[in-house]
């Protein structure tokens, strides 16, 4: 039964999302505060993180980067801030997912089944492909790490399983609910800003822009692609 951090000020909402996620499975601790939630990360360690930005002690973005720092557990961010900026800023942060007030705890339960998902690890005896290069960019599944032109590149969890996917079909339009459903692990909704900030948030680690692409081509209306320098 997996361990569910709900980290959660308003008493309303973290009694009835401990008791949709309760009832869906989930082992539950609830917590209203940062300070509970690190000390809940270090002495019993989640399988997820619920993590609300408006929180009485610190604000919610500084608790993640100090939950970040002392564990890998996957975080999902509760925020009613909608911007591009902010959403980049929070999975530049460390987040792994986002959900964006107010949402239903079916929409939570399916972005935590989704990060769940993609924690897995590979069974004994299977073996992972072999390392993918794209121009001067080179992805090895095998030790989860990246480069650009020699030089070590740092990826979250799901900006790497994005240049990876993208990878395996480099020089291929990849439409938008393939993505999400491929990586996200979720079907598509219309008006859901999370591809666009990975894609935002990869194309300034790779030092490229929309308006000038290298490496990742957003064909409008389509996909992503992922090409070698031409």
């Amino acid at each position: 039964m997996p361990l569910v951090l709900l980290v959660e000020d308003d008493p309303a909402i973290r009694r009835a999302l401990a008791h949709a996620l309760t009832e869906a499975g989930y082992a539950v601790c609830p917590v209203d505060s940062a300070l509970a939630a690190l000390r809940e990360v270090t002495a019993r360690p989640p399988a997820v993180v619920i993590l609300d930005l408006g929180l009485p002690d610190m604000d919610g973005a500084d608790a993640l980067v100090m939950i970040r720092a002392v564990s890998d557990v996957p975080i999902i961010v509760a925020t009613a801030r909608r911007g591009e900026n902010d959403v980049i800023r929070l999975l530049n942060a460390g987040a792994d997912d986002y959900v964006t007030k107010p949402f239903s705890a079916a929409h939570v339960q399916a972005r935590i089944a989704a990060v769940l998902r993609r924690g897995r690890s590979v069974p004994a005896g299977s073996q992972l492909p072999p390392p993918l290069e794209v121009g001067p960019l080179r992805l090895d599944p095998n030790t989860r790490t990246a480069t650009l032109h020699g030089q070590p590149l740092p990826l979250a969890r799901k900006e790497f399983d994005l240049l990876t996917y993208l990878g395996q079909r480099a020089g291929r339009v990849v439409p938008r609910d393939e993505l999400f459903v491929n990586v996200w692990r979720q079907p598509f909704v219309g008006g859901d800003q999370t591809l666009d900030a990975h894609i935002s948030l990869l194309r300034r680690k790779l030092g490229e822009t929309a308006a000038q692409p290298r490496l990742l081509r957003t064909v409008r209306g389509v996909g992503i692609m992922l090409v070698g320098p031409s």
